[in-house]
């Protein structure tokens, strides 16, 4: 493999079109053979007689003809090249049969097996290991695909069209481009749905899992129906075809694949009741089923160009299933969720040796472009251009993009135009947010004088890697104004900034005004005002933005915890109390009571402390966290009893968003209570669980404090058969390990029988787990650094782009002392030292290492 970059500037148009695709499988564990005629003709926008480049991979070529003529071919490392001179200058056929190796193929891209299943993983650039193809995203083809096989279950994309014994037949009408091409052949059961469509078409719905499995699909089917409706309502976009097939398969790089008509799903993301996944796990399945189904429009009838536009499909239809969940559950609380995830995620990227724009201009594996930056920060800039354009020019513009651009591979240039000519505003400015990287600040100071309230904004854009230098970009600021007495006296108003420095004022006001600022998350900035602890609690009590008023509580929490972290403070009356009115408010949703209690993670505060200057101590922010909570739950001691007693569900359980928010603070509050009872009350919660979000909980509180040995085993004992839970019960004793024991709670765990280190599920849950206990991974031995190196390189030549994406743990170097930086310098020298290092995870280690 070449490490030679590839760049958005090189892009040229395909050298031919494709204008049908047939495929046969003939499918065998060892040995199968896929037929292939591929309808090709040349592209009008290319000119002379370009050679027709057919990408391929892994693949052993049995025979090849033009138009029915043996071809004398000799495929290269990568694929194969056709002469142009050679080639007609009018459509032709291409036919290959080549053999692939199903059961050998671990990295889980192409055609592979799970156990005993086959099915396909083709985004980004696994097709070019199922048989030669220009595997590239702007060539679309309709498909007709065939199976053969003693299996009883054999599915492709479309409809299927013809089938009988050891076999069946499917067609795609729709041109698609070969990433979107899927394949799944096994034992497999449905649970079967239908859905009439607006127009009153009927569409057969069904997910497909293992024998045994179908009681566990009804939620997911329920997601899958509503989030069918809910996209004709609200962006008037119908399913197109008669069969929408979801299936579930234990092994998966990723969350879903989006291929067209038969959607393929990491089981953890179909499969839930009550007693087995926890609340988190409904709202994934409801929020990733919705996802892969959005993309039915919004990256299947309108796909990317190429791979730089990869946040053109992915960044709206994150927004889209953001909207969605946020329709379906709490919209504050899935706003402060999703903005806990992208600082959490995305900002510390922007802030490291990974960052790179929305668009990237460059990469060397595709793969390793699967980020938050495309996804989390493409869809904030969803967000912001609907906020500037308002609610009804975004639909406008919605449906002109739709109209415009069905059936084609676009460009974020497309997309933007499609604003331009639906509002008449000029974008070239906003287009800044896809080319540039970083997280920008926004500082902000006030004055009042005379009845007239001034803000004064400055936004910075720091320099990240290969961009030293940036230019000021648009950034919608919600701004609302509140007087000291608690009343809003100025509602919720979008202030647009275009300037390095820019100044808003406000006429008529009686007295100094409390500013909330940047409400609703407005723009992915990082906002830099001094204001007093009394502030921060005013806006806790009286905000009327609820991310806001969130927000002051989580900043009251940090200030008061990086204190504690430097100089060794105890936290003050101000937070607690206003904690405290918060957690007992009734008129109050739980979900937000129990995020509001949540305090600031370890990780965040390392982050916030180093842009504050620090160096931060991991082990001293776990310490001061743990006295903070300690704080927290003595303040509140009076008042947990009963929250827990009226906070209990009466009836059965129901995976709905009220409910599941009045069990989100119950469990923080059995957490704080754990902290001053010995965890006799967890104990006994444990016991009697009758689901699976209050069994995980109070195991969870028991092992923060160092109980639980007792409650783990009878947890293995009783779900060791469950995949999806043995992985909840793996990575609970890591991510609840000291400090000092997480490395060898790590080695100990990957020594047990069910751990089983080429299921990437398995995997994350332990080894991922590992960087996720901050003060254990980062712990002043090095041990996590040496045992995270350990496992991505054994990992690395079975599955390059799990090992490549679970480096980021190392992204974060720069922050930490010189000890530290120099440990993990060792770490990423001996990764890029291994011997056939993959070009995922070189690209990955090289510039975390060379940053």
């Amino acid at each position: 493999m070449t490490d030679t970059p590839i760049r958005l500037a090189d892009y040229l148009p395909p050298s031919h079109l494709v204008d049908g695709v047939s495929l046969t499988f003939r499918l065998d564990p060892g040995c199968t053979r896929v037929l292939s005629e591929i309808r090709f003709r040349p592209n009008p926008a290319r000119t002379g007689r370009p050679d027709l480049r057919l990408d391929g991979e892994g693949l052993a070529l049995v025979s090849a003809a033009l138009d029915g003529a043996p071809l004398a071919v000799q495929p290269d490392a990568t694929g194969l090249t056709l002469p142009g001179a050679s080639l007609p200058d009018a459509p032709f056929a291409f036919t290959a049969e080549v053999e692939i190796d199903p059961a050998a193929n671990t990295a889980l891209e192409g055609l592979y097996m799970s156990n005993g299943m086959y099915c396909t993983q083709c985004e980004a650039e696994g097709f070019r290991k199922i048989t030669f193809y220009p595997d590239r995203p702007d060539v679309m083809a309709p498909f007709r695909v065939r199976i053969e096989s003693d299996l009883p279950v054999l599915l492709s994309n479309g409809n299927e069209v013809a089938s009988g014994p050891g076999w069946a037949e499917w067609h795609d009408p729709w041109p698609k481009p070969s990433y979107l091409f899927a394949l799944v052949a096994g034992d497999l059961v449905a649970h079967s749905a239908g859905f009439t469509t607006a127009s009153g078409r009927t569409v057969a719905l069904n997910i497909w899992v293992r024998p045994g499995d179908e009681a566990r699909c009804a939620y997911a089917m329920d997601s899958l129906i509503r989030s069918m409706k809910w996209d004709e309502e609200v962006y008037g976009r119908e399913y197109d075809l008669d069969t929408f097939n979801i299936v579930a398969v234990d092994d998966f790089n990723m969350g879903a694949m989006e291929n067209k008509g038969l959607n393929i799903f990491n089981s953890k993301y179909v499969l839930a009741l009550p007693e087995t996944a926890t609340d988190d796990d409904f709202a994934r399945i409801e929020a990733v089923i919705a996802h892969e189904y959005f993309h039915n429009w919004t990256g299947n009838r309108i796909t990317c160009r190429d791979w730089f536009q990869l946040c053109l499909k992915e960044g709206l239809t994150v927004f889209r299933d953001q909207q969605f969940s946020s329709d379906m559950r709490s919209a504050a609380v899935k706003r402060i969720e999703d903005v806990l995830t992208l600082r959490a995620r995305q900002f510390r990227e922007d802030d490291g040796p990974l960052a790179h724009p929305v668009r990237p201009e460059e990469y060397i594996e595709i793969n390793n472009f699967y980020t938050a930056t495309v996804y989390e920060k493409g869809a904030e800039l969803i967000g912001m251009l609907k906020r500037l354009v308002g609610d009804e020019a975004y639909a406008r513009a919605l449906d002109l993009y739709f109209e415009r651009h069905d059936g084609q591979a676009a460009t974020i240039e497309d997309w933007l135009t499609v604003f331009e000519d639906a509002t008449g505003r000029d974008l070239a400015q906003f287009k800044l947010w896809y080319s540039e990287a970083g997280t920008p600040r926004l500082k902000v100071s006030d004055r009042f004088e005379d009845g007239r309230y001034t803000l004064e904004f400055e936004q910075v854009n720091p320099p990240t890697p290969g961009q030293p230098v940036k230019q000021p970009k648009v950034i919608p600021v919600a701004v609302g104004l509140l007087n000291p007495n608690g009343d809003e006296v100025l509602p919720t108003t979008v202030l647009e900034m275009t300037e390095p420095r820019q100044s808003f004022t406000f006429e008529g006001l009686g007295a100094r005004p409390v500013p909330s600022i940047l409400r609703g998350f407005s723009a992915p900035v990082v906002l830099e005002r001094e204001t007093s602890p009394e502030e921060r609690a005013f806006l806790l009590a009286h905000d009327t933005d609820p991310f806001n008023k969130w927000e002051a509580g989580r900043a009251l929490a940090k200030d008061v915890l990086a204190r504690m972290v430097t100089g060794g403070a105890q936290p003050g009356p101000d937070w607690l109390e206003a904690l405290a009115r918060v957690a007992v408010d009734e008129t109050l949703d739980p979900a937000f009571r129990a995020l509001a209690l949540r305090l600031p993670g370890e990780d965040d505060m390392a982050q916030t402390l180093h842009a504050a200057g620090h160096v931060p101590d991991p082990a001293r922010i776990n310490a001061a966290r743990e006295r903070m909570a300690g704080a927290l739950a003595e303040r509140l001691e009076p008042e947990l009893g009963a929250l827990i007693e009226t906070l209990a569900e009466p009836g059965p359980f129901s995976p709905e968003a009220r409910a599941a928010g009045r069990r989100a603070l119950r469990l923080a509050a059995l957490g704080l209570v754990t902290r001053r009872d010995g965890g006799a009350r967890a104990e006994a919660a444990f016991r009697a669980a009758n689901n699976m979000t209050e069994e995980v909980g109070a195991l969870a509180c028991l092992l923060e404090i160092g109980r639980g040995q007792e409650e783990l085993g009878l947890f293995e004992t009783r779900w060791a058969g469950d995949r999806l839970v043995m992985d909840k019960w793996f990575a609970l004793q890591i991510l609840h390990a000291a400090p000092e024991e997480t490395a060898a709670t790590v080695e100990r765990l990957t020594a047990h029988p069910a751990f089983d280190w080429k299921n990437p599920n398995r995997f994350r849950s332990v080894v991922g787990a590992l960087s996720a206990n901050h003060a254990g991974f980062h712990h002043a031995s090095g041990a996590g650094y040496r045992l995270l190196a350990d496992w991505l390189i054994r990992l690395d030549p079975l599955n390059p782009q799990t090992a490549a994406r679970m480096s980021t743990a190392f992204e974060t170097r720069a922050r930490y002392d010189a000890d530290r930086q120099g440990m993990i310098l060792a770490e990423l020298d001996r990764i890029l030292a291994t011997p056939g290092l993959s070009r995922d995870l070189g690209e990955m280690a090289g510039r975390m290492r060379h940053a």
